[in-house]
């Protein structure tokens, strides 16, 4: 078992490990997932000492959190991990509702027989928490995410949305949070300005933002990270392989070299194998060098990977605590390929 370190999320008695699992691909996210290779994968980032598990209503409609709560609950692990789900989505039977507009066509496989609908209300709030509660078997989640809420995913829909939470689901998140039906608040989104305009109205503790900070992505340094260090906002970072290529590398197939889930442009696929090139120089592997490069960063206080077998989860745990020498990271600062005051952590 290796011996993460363990990070507090903001001020919040909430703490994470440095690695930790997401579901999103578990709950069949474009491919058929068997509850059994569900558990398997659950129970092995267990054993290597992975104790941060994300789900959340829309991973397969359900199935996800009703999967993992299981898994935790009969396995008795519960009371030894930290758990976050998300809010701002009810689920509806499928035969009497319709399905939510999306900013990506995700095609569950095999989901449960709902469908979401937004609903960042007070009620709607409360509502997905403790259906939530009710799926997984629990009865306390210790992070609550706002899922999605950002001008990029809503578009000219975003003030009905935003409208909502002023006009209730603030209050809803912040009784949760004094209460401690929940440890920690933040949100769930593929965009960083998201969570600076939510902070400027209410206390968050933490966010998982996904894909925004990798090795082919920078922009955070400059504001962003600055500024959850100012407010205390710790960040949990998903995404760090930009939806695919840099876990395949830039001669991946075409399903697999995409950039936030899409298929990657020229510019991209030419900067990855000037990365692969330095990366083959020094003996790194390129996922070990994705996830190593978002983990350095002081605000990231946990990174969140995916897997759909218990080999995935060997590599990327792996690929999270390898060596990696200092020479490699000078060469892609002398490159050009990250920014020279890009953190590193020490003894890399």
């Amino acid at each position: 078992m290796t011996n993460f370190q363990t990070r507090r999320l903001g001020d919040t008695a909430a703490t994470v490990t440095s690695i930790g699992l997401g579901t999103s691909p578990l709950g069949g996210c474009g491919v058929p997932v068997p509850f059994a290779d569900f558990e398997a994968i659950v129970l092995a980032a267990y054993e290597r000492g992975v104790r941060y598990f994300d789900t959340a209503p829309l991973y397969g409609l359900g199935k996800s959190e009703h999967s993992l709560g299981h898994i935790l609950r009969v396995n008795g692990l519960r009371d030894s991990v930290t758990l976050s789900t998300k809010v701002g989505r009810v689920l509806k039977p499928q035969s009497r509702s319709a399905r939510a507009e999306s900013l990506y066509a995700i095609n569950w496989v095999d989901p449960l027989p709902f469908v979401d609908e937004y609903d960042y209300s007070y009620g709607g709030i409360m509502r997905s928490f403790e259906d939530s509660q009710q799926r997984m078997g629990v009865d306390h989640i210790d992070v609550l995410l706002i899922h999605d809420i950002g001008t990029a995913w809503f578009g000219d829909k975003y003030p009905t949305y935003i409208d909502q939470l002023r006009d209730g689901g603030f209050r809803a998140l912040d009784e949760l949070r004094s209460s401690r039906a929940i440890k920690a608040v933040g949100l769930g989104v593929n965009e960083t300005a998201a969570v600076l305009k939510v902070a400027e109205e209410f206390k968050l503790d933490c966010s998982l933002v996904a894909g925004r900070y990798t090795l082919l992505n920078h922009e955070p340094l400059s504001e962003f990270f600055p500024e959850c260090a100012r407010r205390n906002i710790s960040i949990i970072a998903g995404g760090v392989f930009n939806s695919g290529i840099l876990a395949e590398g830039s001669r991946g197939s075409a399903a697999t070299r995409t950039y936030d889930y899409q298929a990657a442009p020229k510019a991209v696929i030419d900067r990855v194998a000037s990365l692969e090139e330095i990366c083959s120089r020094h003996d790194v592997d390129l996922p070990a060098a994705a996830l190593q490069f978002v983990q350095s960063h002081p605000s990231v206080a946990t990174v969140v990977i995916g897997a759909l077998s218990t080999k995935q989860v060997e590599q990327n745990l792996t690929a999270a605590t390898g060596a990696v020498p200092k020479a490699f990271w000078d060469e892609l600062k002398d490159r050009s390929l990250i920014p020279a005051d890009a953190p590193i952590a020490v003894g890399s």
